[in-house]
């Protein structure tokens, strides 16, 4: 899931998409691809893996023309990063489309009936299921209208999506449906626009309707019609955007790091997606190859990571420890392959990147499996290295974190954790069905209080600074003595650079910011463990 663009207007489609896609490309991405109809050769498609100018190297190759179209940036969350699993994704008939972000909690089971009724699948993603839920719905009443196929076929769809659909058979039309992944639409001068997030059309047109959940929009050349899951006309709502493109990047956040604090509530939203059953309580991962027996007789948890991760994995062994009953050794995963750690082959290792490329974390992998322990990984992004050797993978889906200091990763990072140890808990027996149903449902309830928490009035939470003459940076690394008023504070206003006088691993020192801003012994708050 990612950047999504699409277009219905006079001017050239492709370039129009590809620009837009490329003003996504800080949400980070693996693979892009577009798809236009109208130019009289139905309905063409081209994706690459990569980069986007591997897309517009096949463009130059294999030109499109067309009056319509849509394109997609992926991050991938089910399937490898390839041409094949990249957006868009066809039907049987191969005269639909669909992109797609979020995910689709029940997408094995709708995969299994439609596979019933001659359906062939030929990706690896829950995306693919979209387009032929929706070409199911046109099989069975041919002369239903677009909008109407994709609104039943939504219905049946459990989990998070933004969704476009175009089709050849319906020319100059596009359907686009939201329900949690964010979605806006664009009006301009005679010609239409569907994007992700602001910046992909912002250069075209100010004027934008935010696709709330539960809504469908029509886009057709003469204009945009709302309406909500069941039918029922909606008025749009335009507003005119003030932001300057490099603030829309942003979302009209002063900074990244500000955008990625208040993304953190959807970060623990799609990393539980499609993994707990809220009404049971019951853990699910369809990634994790151990065998029940492999984790009811693991003798422990070893977790190597680095920076940020090592933080969490402090958290994680609390969290295992409490829940399964299983001891946890966290180490730093610089030093693991250095103190040559014992052979265990109970063991089960946990590895926690947000990369998934983290030389000394993949050290540690190596030396792990060398030893004989099966390992884990959770990290942000599928298919990296980590995710090649792991006997499983807990995807974080908390999207690329631009910010210097972790926000959303991290807040990803613990819910992963938290998945994790109430699986094992589960699995070996040590949580009661009654107690893993009260976790399930506090965990659902998160999102919501995080939200809550991050709409409090700005003036509460940055009020806690006025009337302190904040001294500069070098001043705070010379004299860390800090005024009371500063009490529970020095985690947020202590320079990032200022090193603790004790000698710290020098290996830290290139993983984590935040972990240049140790406290000195005897000041107000310590994160040491």
């Amino acid at each position: 899931m990612c950047g999504i663009v699409g277009y219905i207007g006079p001017k050239p489609v492709v370039p129009v998409i590809i620009e837009g896609l490329r003003r996504l490309e800080y949400r980070g991405y693996d693979s892009a691809g577009i798809a236009v109809a109208g130019g009289g050769r139905g309905l063409e498609l081209r994706r690459a893996p990569g980069k986007l100018r591997n897309l517009e190297a096949v463009l130059a190759e294999r030109p499109l023309h067309g009056s319509f179209g849509i394109g997609h940036t992926r991050w991938a969350t089910h399937g490898r990063p390839t041409e094949e699993n990249a957006h868009p994704h066809r039907d049987c008939t191969h005269s639909l489309v669909v992109v797609h972000n979020g995910i689709v909690e029940n997408y094995i089971a709708l995969k299994k009936e439609l596979m019933g009724k001659g359906h062939t699948f030929v990706t690896e993603t829950d995306t693919e299921i979209i387009a032929h839920l929706i070409e199911q719905e046109l099989k069975e009443l041919p002369e239903l209208p677009l909008e109407e196929a994709v609104r039943e076929a939504v219905k049946r769809l459990h989990g998070a999506f933004a969704i476009g659909v175009m089709s050849a058979n319906e020319p100059d039309k596009l359907v686009a449906a939201r329900m949690g992944p964010p979605a806006v639409l664009g009006i301009g001068d005679g010609e239409y626009f569907l994007a992700s997030d602001v910046p992909g059309i912002l250069h075209h047109t100010r004027n934008i309707h935010f696709l709330a959940d539960g809504e469908l929009a029509v886009l057709t050349a003469d204009g945009v019609t709302l309406s909500d899951f069941k039918g029922a006309p909606l008025p749009l709502k335009v507003q005119r955007i003030a932001w300057d493109p490099i603030q829309a990047e942003k979302s009209g956040y002063k900074h990244f790091m500000l955008k990625e604090i208040n993304e953190q509530p959807r970060a623990v939203r799609d990393t539980a997606l499609g993994r707990i059953a809220f009404d049971t309580g019951q853990v699910f991962f369809n990634d994790l190859s151990l065998t029940e027996e492999q984790i009811r007789s693991a003798s422990q948890i070893t977790i190597a990571a680095c920076g940020t991760s090592w933080h969490a994995g402090l958290a994680g062994k609390f969290m295992i420890e409490r829940l399964a009953r299983l001891p946890v050794d966290v180490d730093y995963a610089s030093e693991f392959r250095y103190r040559d750690p014992i052979a265990d082959p109970t063991a089960i290792g946990l590895l926690i990147t947000q990369s998934g490329e983290t030389a000394d974390t993949l050290a540690a992998q190596a030396e792990m499996i060398a030893k004989g322990s099966p390992t884990l990984a959770i990290t942000n992004v599928v298919g990296s290295a980590v995710t090649r050797l792991a006997a499983g993978t807990i995807t974080t889906n908390a999207g690329p974190e631009i910010g210097v200091a972790s926000t959303k990763a991290f807040t990803a990072q613990l819910t992963a954790l938290f998945l994790l140890a109430l699986h094992l808990a589960q699995t070996r027996g040590t949580i009661t069905a009654a107690e893993s149903l009260r976790l399930a449902t506090e965990l659902s309830r998160l999102p919501a209080k995080l939200e809550g928490m991050l709409s409090l009035n700005r003036a509460d939470t940055t009020g806690m600074s006025e009337g302190v003459a904040a001294p500069t940076a070098t001043a705070v690394a010379a004299e860390p003595k800090l005024p009371p008023e500063w009490a529970g504070t020095e985690r947020r206003y202590r320079p990032r650079l200022s090193l603790d006088e004790q000698c710290q691993h020098i290996a830290r020192l290139f993983h984590a910011a935040h972990d240049f801003s140790l406290p000195r012994p005897g000041h107000p708050l310590s994160h040491r463990a």
